[in-house]
């Protein structure tokens, strides 16, 4: 347990479905009843380690879409990119050493959990297969795409992925009271676009999206309803 993730009778339940959302999606996707999805669930998942709750996060929901990916569905290689303004400490954990699934993430710095520096690239087989991209408080729309386009674009270009994974938080939203990114909902709108490009020129659009941080109402709402919009639009 974690002293920052409580936990209910409920709790646990709540994680499992959590965890298998993504793995509804994937199948809806690679059925061809959808070209890409949005998972809507609570509790988050990227800071959860192999054998350690953390950060509001009981189970990996994104790292189990990972695995599934590969040892169910055939996919060769994974992308993973995380947009929350925390690092996604359990996601690189997991697969750092892992060839198959490149993990990006971009993130303010310093803040919670105080992981992901930019010289962290994966270890062993999975070196150069980890991309950090620490940003100060104070980022903007205008920062978060100029790294997508001169760095996270690239990167994955390079990796040519089967699928797309997403951890979206929304607590990069200028009215976050746990981070200080200055995003639009029109950013993230923007940011979706260039993701789902990406999707489109690899993937045959395969994008699967999943909740992580977000605790403004207001913020996450409206982040939420550009984001789905953009999906919706492609």
């Amino acid at each position: 347990m974690s002293r920052d993730s409580e936990f209910s009778p409920d709790t646990y339940r709540a994680a499992l479905l959590a965890a298998g959302a993504p793995l509804t999606a994937i199948d809806a996707l690679l059925a061809g009843h959808a070209d890409h999805a949005f998972c809507c669930m609570r509790p988050p998942g990227h800071h959860a380690e192999v054998e350690q709750i953390m950060g509001f996060c009981f189970f990996n929901n994104v790292a189990v879409a990972a695995h599934y990916l590969r040892a169910e569905c055939g996919c060769d290689k994974v992308a993973i990119i995380d947009w929350d303004v925390h690092h996604g400490n359990g996601t690189q954990h997991i697969f750092e050493e892992d060839g198959s699934v490149f993990f990006c993430s971009i993130h303010q710095s310093p803040l919670y959990p105080g992981t992901g520096a930019a010289d962290e690239r994966g270890v062993g087989a999975g070196h150069g297969q980890t991309l950090n991209i620490p940003v100060p408080a104070g980022s903007t729309d205008a920062d978060y795409l100029r790294h997508f386009t001169d760095t996270i674009i690239p990167a994955i270009d390079q990796f040519q992925p089967d699928f797309i994974l997403l951890s979206a938080g929304f607590d990069a939203h200028r009215n976050d009271p746990l981070g200080q990114i200055l995003l639009s909902a029109e950013g993230y709108g923007l940011l979706t676009e260039l993701v789902l490009q990406l999707a489109t020129h690899h993937c045959e659009g395969r994008l699967v999206s999943l909740l992580e941080g977000g605790y403004d109402l207001e913020g996450t709402a409206t982040s939420v309803a550009a984001h789905l919009s953009a999906l919706l639009a492609s």
